[in-house]
C-alpha cells in the first residue's frame, strides 16, 4: 500500500550519509545532459494516508520523471532525487524493479537510457509499491514518445512476469481519483482479500487489468510494442 506521511528532513544528516541530492540506482555516475535532451512528464499516482483524525484516506499526488538518453551503452540507469520529497528504500525497489520489466516488456533498448524521479512536495515521503505501476509505464511512453490519455490512471506493481500486481486500499484510492475528475481508473485484476467489497462511483469506469499490455494500452491507446 502507497502511504505519504510527513516527514521532516534534516540536510545535514542527508549530506553526512553522502546523499546530496540524488539517490544513485544502477551503474554509472549522474550524467549532465542539456535541457532540450531532457523529456519530462508529471504523472498522477494514487495512495493512501490519515487525515487530521487518524481516518484512512485516499489521495492523489504526482511523481516528476526526467529521461534523457546517453551517448553510451552502458546501462539502464534509474536515480531517485531526495529533494524536494524523497522515495522510501520500499518504493525505490519497486519502482526500479517496475521500470526494468516494463521497458523489457515493450522491448525498448534501454541501455542508454537514464531516468529520474521526483516526488515534488517539501518533507514528504512515498511508501509503498503502488505507484510502481503507474510511473514504469508512464516511462516507457515517454521513452516511445505516446502520451497518456487524458483522466486516466493506474495503480499496482509488477510482477517478475509481466502481471500487474495486487495492492492494498483500493477503495479509498478510486473515491480520491473520482473527488479529483479522473474518469478512469485501472486496478490489479488480482484481487487484495483485505480490500473486501468495493464500489464505483457515479460516472466513473474502473477497469480491472492483468497484464501490461492491457494497462499500457488502456493508459495510451496504444500498442506495448510495436510491431515490425
Amino acid at each position: 500500500m502507497l502511504r505519504v506521511i510527513w516527514k521532516l528532513v534534516i540536510k545535514a544528516l542527508i549530506v553526512g550519509l553522502g546523499a546530496v541530492g540524488i539517490v544513485w540506482w544502477g551503474p554509472g555516475i549522474l550524467a549532465k545532459p542539456t535541457p532540450n535532451q531532457i523529456f519530462h512528464l508529471q504523472v498522477p499516482i494514487l495512495g493512501t494516508s490519515v487525515n487530521a483524525q487518524h481516518a484512512p484516506m485516499g489521495l492523489v499526488s504526482n511523481i516528476v520523471i526526467d529521461l534523457f538518453k546517453r551517448r553510451d551503452q552502458g546501462g539502464l540507469r534509474i536515480q531517485f532525487h531526495t529533494e524536494p520529497g524523497q522515495f522510501s528504500l520500499l518504493a525505490r525497489k519497486a519502482t526500479d524493479h517496475a521500470i526494468t520489466r516494463a521497458l523489457e516488456a515493450a522491448r525498448f533498448p534501454a541501455d542508454s537510457l537514464t531516468i529520474q524521479l521526483k516526488f515534488p512536495y517539501v518533507g514528504l515521503t512515498v511508501y509503498g509499491e503502488s505507484l510502481s505501476a503507474m510511473v514504469a509505464l508512464s516511462v516507457v511512453a515517454l521513452a516511445k514518445g505516446e502520451p497518456l490519455l487524458e483522466g486516466r490512471v493506474l495503480t499496482g506493481t509488477i510482477t517478475d512476469d509481466g502481471l500487474i500486481g495486487s495492492v492494498g486500499g483500493l477503495q479509498l484510492k478510486i473515491l480520491a481519483a473520482y473527488r479529483q475528475h479522473f474518469r478512469r481508473v485501472f486496478v490489479p485484476s488480482a484481487y487484495d482479500e483485505r480490500d473486501g467489497d468495493w464500489q464505483t462511483p457515479f460516472l466513473m469506469q474502473v477497469s480491472p487489468v492483468r497484464t501490461v499490455e492491457e494497462a499500457y494500452l488502456g493508459l495510451t491507446g496504444s500498442q506495448l510494442t510495436t510491431k515490425p
